[in-house]
């Protein structure tokens, strides 16, 4: 009897499993799916029965650099990272045989394909945008295994030297035209006020003259300069007027 118990007592312990509270239990009893074993303390029948634990924790996968050609057929190496976690535990197990290795390699052959849809200049631009696509695709196809994605992060786009420097170079041509821009532009805004400085003095009969004594009084502050002024052919006549009185 007591050999009995003691056998009875052993299976027991031996059938007793523990399931944490971020993991999900996947129980197959003589070869089929049974069930979720929750959180907690489970038995499992030896020989009858056995389990499969399955993270369910948000899991990041590292997708190593993809060499990829973008539409403008330029090469370029892109790595990025993807978060997604297990929502469904038992298609994790029953429909794909290594989930986590599965939706490495679908993430590097989707971020190629996205890549090889888009020109660089978007590449570099629009990289939430393309993130997204990567992500909506990949989270499609793994939906059947009972896995969502929870969003990818492009980290890294590495261009060959030769088309660093290409970009460098257009960038300053870029800074270069910007600058010629803008002068031209202050130019014309200055010649415009000019034009509306020299029309209102224009109007006023004796505002040249004065405008012209203004300007002398603020150079003569300073008597070390030398100045030459031309003076209107009114203002001559008027003083070649009074001499010969």
């Amino acid at each position: 009897m007591e050999i009995i118990l003691g056998i009875a007592v052993f299976i027991v312990l031996v059938s007793i499993k523990q399931i944490n509270q971020y993991e999900r239990g996947v129980r197959f009893t003589i070869g089929k799916y049974t069930g979720i074993m929750e959180p907690g303390w489970r038995l499992v029948v030896p020989v009858f029965q056995s389990y499969q634990k399955v993270d369910m924790r948000i899991k990041a996968v590292d997708v190593p650099d993809q060499e990829a050609i973008t539409k403008d057929n330029i090469s370029v190496k892109v790595n990025a990272v993807i978060y997604y976690k297990v929502k469904d535990a038992n298609k994790a197990i029953i429909e794909v045989e290594n989930f986590f290795y599965a939706v490495s390699q679908l993430a590097q052959t989707t971020m190629r394909n996205v890549v090889g849809e888009v020109n660089l200049d978007e590449l570099l631009s629009n990289r939430d945008t393309i993130a997204e696509k990567i992500r909506s695709i990949v989270d499609l196809a793994t939906d059947a295994w009972g896995i969502a994605v929870n969003s990818v992060e492009l980290k890294d786009v590495n261009l060959p030297e030769e088309m660093k420097r290409v970009i460098g170079k257009q960038a300053e041509a870029e800074r270069e035209k910007r600058s010629v821009i803008i002068k031209a532009e202050g130019e014309v805004i200055a010649a415009e006020n000019l034009a509306k400085a020299a029309n209102t003095l224009a109007a006023s009969n004796g505002a040249l003259h004065l405008r012209t004594l203004s300007t002398i009084n603020d150079v003569s502050s300073d008597q070390s300069n030398t100045i030459v002024f031309a003076l209107p052919i009114e203002v001559l006549r008027a003083i070649e007027g009074m001499n010969k009185r």
